[in-house]
């Protein structure tokens, strides 16, 4: 039964206090309340709902992230291409799948129809070069057997035939490229976080509160004391820091020496939208392109077919922006309030040192809707500036810490920092956080709950969520085949 959920539902003293109501704070209480059924548990979230930050449909690109169509996960190196980075990628989104059908298995989501869904994963390029390189990369990838479905093409009517807005008004004779999964996913993590986060609420034990900003941690004698903006306090013994881009600030008011010399460098994000059915039902597929020089990963530009809350529509982007928030909903003083002498150095070298990315926002940020809709013309050629609106997706803050020589270096994907006693933990990064959550939560349970990690309890129930937990699924062929297989089975897909 769903319950009503304020400020004023708080526990004085849960054994665990998750800040945040999104995917991360989602699965590690999901996965707490089956290893521990007894732990008590309190979720803090200070909006007046949970998921509507980054884990919201609008504020993402809805990919379920496997280095299928993502070029920036396979570069290029002295002419070979390395693709360690998406074998690590494809192996912890199969984990992340993995868990979620144990989550319909058990009922916890009843119909996955309502958060994940096929959707082909495609990469385009133009020009000989880059048809070049989408060869090389595509004979790379095909010698593993987490990519060996891969299909490649440089026939334009193929290429057609997979998406056809990218070849509609096209020059004929350009040299295009592309390459086609056809197990790849679209996937809504708002609708997933919002059901977990329900079912958690349901259990004994266990309580949101909505509208409850946390604005202080402190270690005591009795643990860690959370108070929120209402000056409402809690004691628990353990506390992670769940809250998106919101969780630096946390971190660093935490004290731990492990979160000293973090910075975190915003970066906002917009989609130009279509829903115009007439375009819409023309393009089933996820086609990434490459990203230009000193962009973000997260800005690789990618023309999406979207279904959320039931409504299809495509996307195109990200277009970079700026803003000193650190959440869609935050202060403008975030960044500023940020910067303390133990991360000032790593920041100002990590922007002098990144002067590409500073010229690529500039840029980004003074574009006009007909700039942005030449740039989406290069993957449908014949889109009209009239069709497409803009919308302003979510906040993401990029890691900047202090690298192995002791200078600044800006930090790409997620990252797990804990205290050493294992009774605070945070999350900090973006891209593909989501879509690797459970490997992500896996490592702070790892980091903060060692002992329990080794007893044959939590190893049990372990096997059970995640039956890939401790298996390499890059060299191991039958468990990928038949854990792809089960999930799929259950995730309809």
């Amino acid at each position: 039964m769903k319950r009503d959920h304020d400020s004023k539902r708080l526990m004085g003293n849960p054994d665990a206090v998750l800040v945040g109501g999104g995917i991360m704070s989602a699965t590690l209480g999901i996965m707490l309340k089956r290893l521990n059924p007894g732990m008590t548990i309190q979720i803090a979230e200070a909006l007046p709902k949970v998921a509507q930050e980054s884990s919201n449909a609008w504020n993402n690109a809805g990919t379920g992230h496997a280095a299928l169509c993502e070029l920036n996960y396979t570069p290029e190196i002295d002419g070979r291409i390395d693709i360690a980075k998406a074998l690590s990628i494809n192996r912890r989104f199969e984990t992340t799948k993995h868990f979620w059908g144990w989550l319909v298995s058990q009922g916890i989501v009843a119909t996955p129809t309502t958060f994940i869904r096929t959707c082909p994963h495609m990469s385009f390029v133009r020009g000989a070069e880059n048809q070049a390189f989408l060869r090389k990369r595509h004979a790379a990838m095909k010698q593993s057997h987490l990519f060996e479905t891969m299909r490649f093409s440089t026939d334009a009517s193929q290429i057609e035939e997979w998406a056809p807005l990218l070849n509609q008004g096209r020059a004929p004779g350009e040299a295009i490229a592309a390459t086609r999964v056809e197990t790849g996913t679209d996937v809504n993590y708002g609708a997933l976080t919002t059901q977990m986060i329900e079912h958690l609420v349901s259990l004994d034990g266990v309580e949101l509160a909505v509208n409850a900003k946390v604005v202080q941690v402190r270690r005591t004698a009795d643990g860690w004391t959370t108070k929120l903006q209402n000056g409402t306090r809690m004691v628990s013994r353990f506390l992670f820091l769940g809250a998106g881009g919101g969780a630096l600030p946390l971190l660093q008011k935490s004290g731990i020496p492990e979160g000293k010399g973090y910075g975190g460098f915003p970066v906002s994000g917009q989609f130009l939208v279509c829903t115009n059915p007439q375009i819409v039902e023309r393009h089933a597929a996820k086609v990434y392109g490459k990203a230009a020089v000193g962009a973000p990963p997260m800005s690789v530009p990618h023309l999406d077919s979207r279904i959320i809350d039931g409504n299809p529509s495509l996307l195109f982007g990200p277009y970079a922006g700026f803003s000193p928030k650190y959440l869609k909903t935050g202060s403008n003083l975030d960044l500023f309030k940020s910067i303390r002498p133990d991360n000032l150095g790593p920041m100002l070298a990590a922007g002098r040192d990144n002067l590409p990315l500073t010229k690529y926002l500039v840029g980004q940020c003074r574009q006009s809707h007909a700039d942005r809709c030449n740039a989406l013309r290069e993957f449908f050629p014949a889109a009209e500036d009239g069709e497409w609106k803009l919308i302003t997706a979510g906040q993401r803050v990029q890691i900047i810490k202090r690298g192995p020589t002791g200078r600044g270096m800006l930090q790409f994907g997620t990252e797990v920092v804990a205290s050493a006693d294992g009774t605070l933990s945070t999350v900090l990064g973006a891209s593909p956080g989501a879509s690797t959550a459970v490997s992500i939560i896996l490592q702070v349970l790892e980091k903060c709950f060692p002992a329990e990690m080794e007893s044959a309890e939590w190893k049990s129930a372990l096997a059970e969520m995640v039956p890939a937990y401790g298996i390499d699924l890059a060299t191991d062929r039958e468990a990928h085949a038949a854990l792809r297989a089960k999930a799929a089975g259950w995730l309809g897909l």
